[in-house]
C-alpha cells in the first residue's frame, strides 16, 4: 500500500489504511500497554489525573506513596488538603489535582459505595474524569472497551496518519471507533501513544526509522 500525498483517504482505502497501520505498529510494538503503574481501578484513575500535563514516569514516582497512604476511596476522601498538595506537587497543576481528587473520591464513597463505577456514564459524572480519563480506567482496569483514548500523541498521529483533520478530542475518538475493529480499541491508543513517544514525535519526527513511512502521507522520506 503506497502513501498517497495530497490525496485523502475515503471509506473503504482509509479503513484499510488505518487496518494496516494497526497491523505494522502491533509487530512493532507488541508489547504496548499503559505505562502508568497500577493494581486496582481505583490506583489508575488516581494515576491518570495526576498524569494530565506530567509525564508518566514522574507520575510512577509520585504514586507508591499516595497509594499506601490512601488505599481506598474513603482513605482520599478524608486526606488533608495540605498532605495531599504537598504528595502530588511535583506533578504540576497540584491545587486542581487535589480538588479533582478529593471530589473524585468523595462521590465514589457516596454514590458508589466506595468501589469505581463501570461504565462511561457514570464515570465520567466524578469530579476531575473527562472521557479520555474514563476510557483509560474502562479499558485498561475494568476490561471495558467503550471508546478510545485521545490525548495529544493519538491526536496528532490521527492527523500526521491521514486518519482525520479533525483537532477536537472526541471528534478524533469517533473517527477512530468507525476505523478501528472495537476488540483493538485499547490497543491502537497504546500503540499510538508508544509510536508517539518513541518515533512519531512532535517537533522532529523520525521518519527515517518509522515502520509507517511508506504509506504515511506526512513521511518526509
Amino acid at each position: 500500500m503506497a502513501k498517497r500525498k495530497g490525496r485523502k483517504l475515503r471509506g473503504a482505502e482509509l479503513k484499510a489504511h488505518a487496518l494496516e497501520v494497526l497491523a505494522r505498529l502491533k509487530r512493532e510494538y507488541p508489547n504496548a500497554r499503559t505505562e502508568l503503574d497500577f493494581e486496582t481501578p481505583l490506583q489508575l484513575l488516581i494515576a491518570t489525573i495526576l498524569s494530565a500535563q506530567c509525564t508518566d514516569k514522574r507520575v510512577n514516582m509520585v504514586t507508591p506513596e499516595l497509594f499506601r497512604t490512601f488505599p481506598s476511596a474513603r482513605d482520599l476522601a478524608c486526606a488533608e488538603v495540605e498532605r495531599l498538595e504537598e504528595m502530588i506537587r511535583s506533578t504540576g497543576f497540584f491545587r486542581n489535582k487535589t480538588k479533582s481528587l478529593l471530589g473524585m473520591s468523595a462521590a465514589i464513597v457516596e454514590r458508589h459505595a466506595g468501589e469505581v463505577p463501570r461504565t462511561m456514564a457514570e464515570l465520567v459524572l466524578l469530579p476531575g474524569v473527562g472521557r479520555k480519563t474514563a476510557n483509560v480506567v474502562l479499558g485498561n482496569a475494568l476490561g471495558v472497551s467503550e471508546g478510545v483514548v485521545v490525548d495529544t500523541h493519538i491526536g496528532r498521529l490521527s492527523i500526521r496518519l491521514g486518519f482525520t483533520n479533525e483537532t477536537d478530542p472526541v471528534k478524533v475518538e469517533q473517527v477512530l471507533m468507525r476505523l478501528i475493529p472495537r476488540e483493538d480499541w485499547v490497543k491502537i491508543a497504546h500503540l499510538l501513544i508508544f509510536h508517539g513517544r518513541r518515533v512519531c514525535v512532535a517537533r522532529a519526527p523520525r521518519c527515517g526509522d518509522c515502520v509507517l513511512n511508506d504509506i504515511c502521507p506526512s513521511s518526509r522520506v
